[in-house]
């Protein structure tokens, strides 16, 4: 389907995980028709910037977060994005989800290895069974930011090879911190999956914040264990 981009790192296994396009957008209406399922079948978090990850069980009501977790086999977790990095992770072994919304903010409160953590807290995993993709965001082909915000993705991070200088301005690639984040956690470099992809500049494929100045849509990052 033109809406959506699979990681084809997760071929083969029993979950569905995708990221879509301004095709199918995040629309839950349009989500549940695609997945053939009810819409309160599908959750998300209310997002705030926040390290706070939602241990979804039973209680669908919404929360505030910026990640979820769940071992559900009825429910399609995920969240929404236009320029911030959607991830997904999946431990093959004790069959948990998990989705992702890593803004610069979220990134700099660690909260791909917020999940990380919770995922082994509360399920036992293991990072090493981790498989994880991240999704179309905006690359640092064209994030421009402060040299703050650098600052406090590296506290995060630690120093790597995320960000740039050009003509004395700082661009930053969040896909590469948060992967970053991810095998500093234990998750194999060879079990990550990165789109090659950015949305501001592809602003007829994907919703992007910052190329829009301020007003866009979202497409969003879903997976669901089979």
């Amino acid at each position: 389907m033109s809406g959506i981009v699979v990681p084809p790192i997760f071929d083969g296994r029993p979950v569905k995980a995708f990221f879509t396009t301004k095709a199918l957008s995040c629309d839950k209406q349009a989500l549940a028709k695609f997945l053939a399922v009810p819409q309160d079948s599908i959750y998300m978090p209310v997002q705030k910037h926040t390290d706070k990850v939602v241990i979804l069980d039973y209680d669908r009501d919404p929360k505030i977060g910026d990640a979820v977790i769940t071992a559900n086999r009825d429910v399609f977790i995920g969240v929404q994005v236009a320029d911030c990095m959607p991830v997904l992770l999946y431990d093959g072994k004790r069959h948990v989800a998990g989705a992702v919304h890593a803004g610069w903010r979220g990134t700099a409160a660690s909260i791909v290895r917020r999940t990380i953590e919770e995922m082994s807290r509360h399920f036992s995993t293991a990072p090493s069974d981790i498989i994880m993709a991240i999704g179309p965001g905006i690359r640092g082909c064209c994030y421009e930011v402060g040299y703050e915000v650098i600052e406090a993705v590296a506290r995060a991070s630690g120093e790597g090879d995320y960000y740039r200088t050009l003509g004395g301005k700082y661009y930053l690639d969040l896909a590469v911190a948060n992967r970053q984040q991810a095998v500093s956690s234990g998750i194999s470099p060879e079990r990550i999956w990165l789109s090659g992809e950015c949305t501001f500049c592809l602003p007829d494929k994907y919703y992007s914040y910052r190329y829009s100045k301020g007003s866009a849509g979202r497409q969003c990052g879903v997976i669901g264990i089979g």
